[in-house]
């Protein structure tokens, strides 16, 4: 697998670039991209910076992390809180998801998204207000473990890290068992459209647009 080094303003730029031109798979007038990766990857920050250049762009868009949309402790603890095949299939509320975010930006939706649903720090429900992606706007989702859901993404990006890096920058090593699983069985590596190397934040590399 070749991997080319570009700056992750320069990789924002690409991929908005790429957005631009896309037609929404199911016939919408709303486009989905996802950012997956690790906490150790920050996909939240290449999925912001691809959030501004679409905004420079002319685009609406409605930038969206599943930490927003976690099940509640009773839930994700029920077999400890350090499990990892929990936290792989337990931890985040995708029927929420699909519910929330996804079912009103099908076609024919309202396009009313709810931004996040749950605080994991008071474990009670957010209130946050829904809010309203116009037409032609574009959904950027990032969190880990978006692939293998079947969401309808239009374009998919993976921030990985080796094994190694994956490693030394997870705090909560408990964890890693999840995401060797993940690697196993959806290879996010592979599948995604575009794939993005982290190991040095300061220097990413990307395969480009697959």
């Amino acid at each position: 697998m070749r991997l080319e080094p570009i700056t992750w303003e320069r990789l924002a730029d690409a991929l908005a670039a790429h957005v631009d031109g896309l037609s929404p798979g199911d016939g919408g007038p709303w486009l989905k991209v996802g950012v997956d990766g690790p906490p150790a990857a920050r996909p939240e920050e290449p999925a912001a910076l691809l959030g501004d250049a679409l905004r420079l762009r002319g685009r609406a868009v409605a930038v969206i992390g599943t930490g927003g949309f976690l099940r509640p402790a009773s839930l994700r603890y029920e077999y400890g809180k350090e499990d990892a095949d929990t936290y792989y299939s337990g931890w985040f509320d995708t029927g929420a998801l699909w519910r929330e975010v996804f079912a009103p930006l099908e076609p024919g939706g309202s396009g009313r998204i709810l931004p996040d649903l749950w605080d994991p720090d008071t474990d009670r429900a957010t209130r946050s207000p829904y809010t309203r992606l116009a037409p032609g706007g574009v959904l950027v989702l990032h969190g880990p473990f978006l692939l293998g859901h079947w969401f309808p993404f239009d374009l998919t990006v993976h921030v990985g890290l080796t094994r190694g890096a994956l490693a030394r920058r997870t705090a909560e090593r408990w964890t890693l068992p999840a995401f060797e699983r993940y690697d196993a069985e959806v290879a996010p590596a592979d599948t995604a459209d575009v794939l993005v190397r982290a190991d040095d934040l300061r220097h990413p590399a990307w395969t480009g647009i697959r």
